[in-house]
């Protein structure tokens, strides 16, 4: 059996899942990689392209095929190469009574004061084991192949991050990476495939998302009600509980006396029992429960307010690519919003240009609520206040209008939905948007293709079309808005 820090990768990312591992070594097909995930690929491969090139001697052996990698890899540490890129190295080991070939790819072995640096390249921004377990692992399974093959520890390990810092990694013998492979192992020498729960986070960027999530839908698997955790959704497999059918007849008591994992020890579900019986109920009848009329404010006018930004790893600023916002209702008024320019104070004039804008709408409309989706749009405006600051404290009135429609939603409604994410809910009201296959990840690799292009007209037309995805969030964010004021009581 041959074991990889590849298989790493597969058990961790995009989040942790055995039955990931199993499909994959079975061969079953995968969804292939989405625009933004190849945009992902680009950015690592120009990002490490790029660290390559800040050295002047490198013996490049990307290019060679693996087993004759391997050999040149051992003789050119032997003639201590100065910098090796993309090497390979192996060892054979007997994991849980298997043979098993363990193989690992550095980026880089670099030749240090008495042997060797292993260094790789990542886009990511966060280098730990809360962030990138995979990451730290693959890192200490070449360590201890490195080891293994020479007989002395590596001289040190370490990651070129996104921001383009050297972060330290700790060697800790290989014992975490091999502990993972043997678990790994495992489930790839599994008889028959196993159960996993389904997770509307986890399960997100997933090759076999829709695989998975339409043989739980045919089940009526319990991990579809949106208030049952992954811990929880195998407790009650384990026990028996496996499909809605066998939740909605549990008695409340019964289910808030089950204990399931919770960090190192156990947690009964308590009065969390309540809520996820109503959610697997309304689930299980297609029937929504009204618990108590919305709190959405009463007023003549509503601003939606929507962001579209970069993640950590693909931007060091957590940048805002584009402010939107749009007064609905008696007075209703025209999509505005602010975009970053593409210098190095695009971010600055941006936020700037959002300011006016709002300060432009208050002046208008008054203290008006200023309608969002779950906690971005608060978290960012105090991000850009404490970054770039708040002229006239308009940024501190457009935060103390802010009124966020999830809890609103989660307090007066029960949803037959497996998540309360906007494009969930406007689906369930009806709303049909003239981009169907937009979502954030896609305007996401929009706006880096427009950040990369060089041709101006091109660039133009990407933006707008971002911008016609941003208008069409907040129309949504409307229809619900609507929607939900239609249950008011």
């Amino acid at each position: 059996m041959r074991l990889t820090a590849s298989d790493l990768y597969t058990y961790f990312r995009p989040s942790k899942c055995d039955l990931r591992v199993y499909l994959r070594h079975a061969g079953e097909p995968e969804t292939p990689p989405g625009p933004y995930q190849q945009v992902l690929f680009r950015l690592a491969e120009r990002h490490e392209k790029a660290h390559l090139a800040t050295f002047p001697e490198v013996r490049d052996l990307s290019s060679v095929p693996l087993i004759e990698r391997l050999g040149q890899t051992a003789e050119a540490l032997k003639q201590r190469a100065p910098v090796i890129y993309q090497g390979a190295l192996s060892s054979v080991v007997e994991l849980n009574g298997v043979r098993c070939e363990l193989l690992g790819e550095p980026d880089f072995l670099i030749r240090g004061d008495e042997g060797y640096v292993i260094r790789d390249s990542k886009i990511s921004k966060r280098i730990d084991e809360q962030n990138h377990p995979e990451i730290i692992y693959q890192l200490r399974l070449y360590g201890w192949l490195y080891e293994q093959t020479f007989g002395a520890r590596p001289e040190r390990l370490e990651v070129h991050s996104g921001p383009g810092d050297i972060v330290p990694i700790e060697y800790d013998g290989g014992n975490a990476a091999l502990d993972a492979l043997r678990w790994i192992l495992n489930l790839k020498r599994a008889a028959s495939e196993f159960y996993s729960p389904v997770g509307w986070t986890k399960c997100g960027d997933c090759g076999f998302h829709d695989r998975c999530w339409q043989r739980a839908a045919r089940d009526r698997d319990v991990a579809l009600v949106s208030d049952i955790d992954q811990n929880l959704a195998r407790v009650l497999h384990q026990q028996n509980i496996v499909s809605l059918n066998d939740l909605v007849g549990l008695p409340e008591s019964q289910l808030a006396a089950i204990e399931r994992p919770w960090g190192k020890g156990t947690r009964r579900v308590g009065a969390q029992a309540k809520r996820i019986l109503q959610c697997a109920r309304a689930l299980a009848s297609g029937k929504e429960l009204i618990l108590s009329s919305p709190d959405v404010p009463k007023s003549a006018n509503y601003a939606i307010f929507d962001l579209e930004g970069l993640p950590p790893h693909l931007d060091e600023l957590e940048k805002v690519y584009l402010w939107g916002i749009q007064v609905f209702g008696e007075q209703s008024g025209p999509y505005r919003c602010a975009t970053a320019g593409f210098g190095p104070d695009g971010d600055r004039q941006a936020w700037e240009e959002f300011i006016q804008i709002a300060d432009e709408i208050f002046a208008q409309y008054g203290d008006l609520p200023i309608v969002h989706w779950s906690h971005y749009e608060r978290t960012k405006l105090d991000l850009y206040m404490s970054r770039f600051g708040d002229r006239d404290g308009i940024a501190a009135r457009v935060r103390q209008n802010l009124v966020d429609l999830l809890p609103i939603t989660q307090k007066a409604l029960v949803l037959p939905l497996p998540s309360y994410s906007l494009k969930v809910i406007e689906k369930y009201i009806g709303f049909q948007r003239k981009i169907p296959e937009a979502n954030g990840e896609w305007a996401m690799a929009k706006y880096i293709e427009a950040v990369e292009t060089e041709d101006a007209h091109s660039r133009d037309a990407v933006m707008e079309q971002i911008r016609e995805y941003n208008r069409e969030d907040l129309e949504a964010s409307w229809a619900v808005l609507k929607w939900l004021m239609s249950k008011r009581s």
